[in-house]
């Protein structure tokens, strides 16, 4: 068995850090944190157990070709600088998401594929960045669990708090934007394109969450997380290191965001 955290939430917050509505979310995420295990795959059968949970996502979705195998996975899920984590509601799978830390040193990441002319100019410049990918939920428990997208989501935030990142990506299809833009502050600059092994186009949006992360926490508190949380999860297999992740960066931005239907992203 991959490496198990096990949360533990009991934070506060009151009336005048969130409205009713923003209110029974926060309830709604706490209480399922309460009883939600953090798993970094590492095992042959927890891999293939999240395979088959994103096979069967992406199918449903229309986004792949049903297979033989019945699983989905690709080259990127084998890479020194991935983590792959199951979530588990009361020890049962509901949800997977796949996140690379990447860094001049470790420049391997599935978005990069994509976008290279957006984002290869930002490895080059020696940023970090945590590229979030393959999220995907337990069709009968997403529907039971309402809040499971920002329990699942948390774990990018975690891993752009810990390596202290540039960018934190968003590769998705268009009629996902508004949600990422209004949690993480995320800003589109990049148009859809294909995306290999997918059958819809994806667009890009990063969000600098070291600006945010304060008003996200606000208004979020179920983002918070403690340094011991984040050492648990990322640093036995930490592709960055601090010494790169700590290291003092000169802020520069030359992502421009996108207006439609003209791209002026470059």
């Amino acid at each position: 068995m991959g490496h198990v955290t096990r949360l533990s939430y009991h934070a506060h917050s009151t009336d005048s850090d969130r409205s009713n509505s923003e209110g029974s979310l926060f309830d709604r995420v706490a209480h399922l944190l309460d009883r939600a295990d953090y798993r970094r795959a590492e095992s042959s059968a927890e891999r293939e157990a999240i395979f088959r949970l994103r096979y069967q996502a992406y199918v449903r979705d229309g986004g792949i070709l049903a297979n033989a195998s019945h699983t989905f996975s690709d080259a990127y899920d084998e890479i020194g600088n991935v983590f792959l984590f199951g979530v588990y509601i009361d020890g049962e799978l509901a949800s997977s998401i796949r996140i690379h830390v990447a860094s001049s040193k470790h420049p391997e990441f599935p978005t990069l594929d994509v976008f290279p002319d957006i984002l290869q100019p930002e490895v080059d410049a020696g940023k970090v960045i945590v590229d979030s990918t393959r999220f995907v939920a337990d069709e009968r428990l997403s529907r039971i669990h309402r809040a499971l997208p920002y329990v699942t989501l948390r774990l990018g935030g975690m891993a752009a708090h810990h390596f202290h990142t540039d960018h934190l990506l968003a590769a998705v299809r268009p009629e996902h934007q508004a949600f990422y833009r209004r949690i993480f502050h995320h800003r589109l600059v990049g148009q859809p394109r294909p995306y290999p092994g997918l059958a819809k186009p994806i667009s890009l949006m990063t969000a600098d969450y070291q600006r945010y992360v304060e008003q996200v926490h606000r208004r979020y508190p179920f983002f918070r997380s403690s340094l011991f949380e984040r050492r648990m999860l990322f640093e036995r297999h930490a592709p960055v290191g601090h010494d790169a992740a700590l290291q003092v960066r000169e802020k520069s931005d030359p992502f421009v965001e996108c207006e439609a239907p003209r791209l002026a992203c470059g």
